[in-house]
């Protein structure tokens, strides 16, 4: 249940903090414009709903809201577990929220960040929050549906057929897919064969363009790389100057004859000996390497065919690369798919044979299951429809007919068959569609009704109504709290209203008040005590300017109020 509740920053609200916030039945009344709506979208903020950063106080940079819930159903703990999220020994949750003016949110379940997605799984296992447009739900056929399924219990069943239903549609898609024009499937394969066939023959080997165009490289430059190593050759070995015939030494002979007379020096210098030895090592490496050069010129030879054969090859990858992909691999990948794609139509008119079989078995499955969740419909609609009535009963409404009438549709993922409330208020009138006949009071006590009966369905503990007593007065609105009391049994129910005959029906009376200082406007909410109450009831009653009349009829109410 709702324990405390902290609003930072959220529109005329600076900051508000409701704590030891009881079980049982408790009022939120204030004046029009004081900022009830303002609570309800905190509330629905921290519980993981739709919000924007238009909320933020002005001035403000974020606002935060946070609540801390008690006594939380084994079904709320059993969530955050398989959330992976921390669970209090006490039974405690606590929601917080931050929205920033960038539109940022920050959200956490015991301290430990959340996504909002996460955070709404959570809110909603805490916390049911029944407004206005609950009650417009209920001038819409498609939505009542929902209201049966909720009786019924049915999800196990809901979540087969739908999961059976689903792999049907996926199946006659693949066979809408497979019974092209044949004209069509004739261009494609000519299309696919071509595509193949060309990259088939290009026989296409991973990393060979980079390979080519390394050697495209070292083809286009071999010139200039063979003048290179002849004149490194010439510097190594020696050979004729440029002016003619005169021969030279190379570094390779001098480096011999250097070291020759380096001994020489060496038989009377210890010294020049050392030296001696470093300059023949260095002579023989010359040596060697003046060798390897004559074999690279040997093979550097320019190949006129190499090298046509090599912008050839690399011709192919750049045709095929502006049609299957730049790199090798997107090559092979788009030769593997079109191969897949020629396969699966030549192999499609055993295969739509195949899938009209399989089709066929699978909707006798779905249809099966979607019999069986009628079924289930029908007969909870029965129940159901039973229940409200006595709740319409009790809720000022001796004469109300209410049925579900199920209308068969064409299958769809929800089932097959919609179903709608009709409803009949006076004597002697059919029921007919509650878009038709119903008035705002008949609609939000229907409504007050519907949730009464699911109420034993359902594990969550706070249930939150927003104005659910719009249009009606007198007799019906003290049914109405009456209603609401008991439903509060065992749980908790906080109620937004503007009638004084639900008001004094509450345990907990809160006042949500906007006070202006300095320019600056303020919403407080805070818990009245009894004499207090007394005056708000009799301003709800009688508006300004309150007569001692109003006064003792407020005094007369609550004091007749069971919670008195």
């Amino acid at each position: 249940m709702l324990q405390s509740l902290t609003i930072e920053n959220i529109a005329v609200i600076r900051h508000a903090k409701l704590e030891g916030i009881p079980p049982g039945f408790v009022v939120m009344t204030g004046e029009t414009g004081a900022g009830k709506s303002i609570v309800i979208d905190a509330i629905n903020a921290v519980l993981g709903e739709r919000t924007s950063r238009d909320l933020i106080r002005t001035g403000a940079d974020s606002a935060r809201v946070t609540a801390l819930f008690s006594e939380a159903s084994a079904e709320a703990a059993s969530l955050l577990e398989g959330l992976d999220l921390p669970v209090d020994e006490n039974g405690d949750i606590i929601l917080s929220r931050a929205i920033t003016l960038s539109g940022k949110n920050s959200c956490r379940v015991n301290g430990v960040p959340v996504t909002v997605a996460a955070l709404r799984q959570v809110g909603g296992a805490l916390v049911n929050i029944h407004g206005q447009h609950d009650s417009q739900a209920l001038l819409d056929p498609a939505r009542h549906v929902g209201f049966i399924d909720a009786m019924a219990e049915n999800a196990d069943l809901r979540e087969e057929y739908k999961a059976a239903y689903l792999h049907l549609r996926s199946l006659q898609k693949e066979q809408s897919a497979l019974q092209m024009d044949e004209n069509e499937k004739a261009r494609r394969l000519d299309m696919l064969r071509h595509q193949v066939a060309e990259l088939e023959q290009a026989e296409i080997v991973p990393g060979e363009r980079a390979a080519l165009l390394e050697k495209q490289a070292l083809l286009r430059n071999s010139e200039k790389i063979l003048e290179a190593l002849r004149a490194a050759g010439d510097a190594l070995a020696g050979g004729a100057s440029l002016s003619g015939g005169i021969e030279f030494a190379g570094a390779s002979a001098l480096a011999f004859e250097a070291a020759g007379a380096l001994e020489r020096a060496g038989e009377f210098s210890p010294a020049a000996q050392a030296l001696a030895e470093t300059a023949r090592a260095a002579a023989y490496e010359l040596d060697e390497c003046a060798g390897e050069l004559r074999g690279l010129l040997e093979s550097a030879a320019f190949d006129p065919a190499g090298a046509e054969a090599v912008e050839r090859r690399l011709d192919v990858y750049y045709r095929l690369s502006r049609k299957y992909g730049t790199e090798e691999a997107e090559m092979l990948a788009f030769l593997e798919k079109a191969r897949d794609e020629e396969a699966s139509i030549t192999r499609s008119d055993e295969r739509i044979l195949e899938l009209e079989e399989i089709i066929e078995e699978q909707k006798a499955v779905v249809i099966q299951l979607a019999r069986a969740l009628s079924k289930s419909r029908r007969e909870t609609g029965e129940i159901f429809t039973r229940a409200v009535r006595e709740e319409l009963l009790d809720l000022d409404m001796p004469n109300v007919r209410i049925e579900a009438r199920s209308e068969k549709i064409p299958l769809t993922q929800e089932g097959g068959e919609q179903m709608e409330f009709l409803i009949s208020a006076n004597p002697g009138e059919a029921p007919r569609p509650l878009a038709k006949i119903a008035s705002g009071g008949e609609l939000s006590r229907v409504m007050l009704a519907i949730k009464s009966v699911l109420a034993q369905k359902d594990p969550v503990c706070t249930l939150i109504f927003d104005e659910i007593d719009a249009g009606v007065s007198g007799r019906a609105a003290q049914k109405i709290g009456r209603k609401l009391r008991r439903v509060a049994g065992g749980r908790q129910v906080v109620c937004v209203t503007h009638l004084a005959q639900i008001a004094a029906l509450a345990d907990c009376h809160l006042l949500i008040e906007k006070q202006t200082d300095g320019g600056s406007t303020e919403t407080h909410i805070r818990e009245l005590g009894r004499s207090e109450r007394v005056g708000e009831l009799a301003r709800i009653m009688g508006g300004e300017g309150i007569t001692r009349a109003q006064m003792a009829a407020a005094e007369e109410m609550l004091t007749a109020s069971p919670a008195a």
